[in-house]
């Protein structure tokens, strides 16, 4: 139950701090984050949507509303015409890192002030075990 709860109401907490902050919601900064730390800040599209737990449609509305801003650059896959590559502007990397102390801070805030250093290295043991399985089932 408890597990339940905290999966529920962490993001919309996140978001909401995001929105007021930064004026974007958590999944635009996840997006952001997720490209930042991949080499060339790009990916395929259906690789993005899967680390970010989101379906390609809303992956897409998502990164239109991005590249409107500036921060989102999309193009072909060069092996695959089929695919799309969106790739972190420097805009959005500005964007990102203007956003990201609020962010941590609410995150520590919200979680890590409440743990001890034993409770995180068995938060990162239990985690670690969970995420492989989701971001392979889609």
């Amino acid at each position: 139950m408890n597990l339940a709860q905290v999966l529920m109401m962490l993001p919309t907490a996140l978001d909401q701090q995001l929105r007021q902050d930064a004026g974007i919601p958590h999944a635009y900064y996840q997006i952001l984050a997720t490209l930042s730390a991949e080499p060339g800040r790009a990916m395929r599209m259906t690789r993005l949507a899967r680390l970010t737990g989101t379906t390609t449609t809303r992956l897409s509305h998502a990164v239109s509303n991005l590249e409107q801003r500036g921060w989102v650059v999309r193009q072909a896959c060069p092996s695959d015409k089929r695919g799309q590559i969106a790739g972190l502007t420097e805009a959005g990397m500005a964007a990102l890192r203007a956003a990201a102390p609020g962010h941590v801070a609410e995150v520590r805030r919200l979680v890590f002030d409440h743990l001890t250093a034993e409770d995180v290295a068995r938060l990162r043991d239990i985690t670690a075990k969970l995420v492989p399985p989701l971001t392979n089932s889609k």
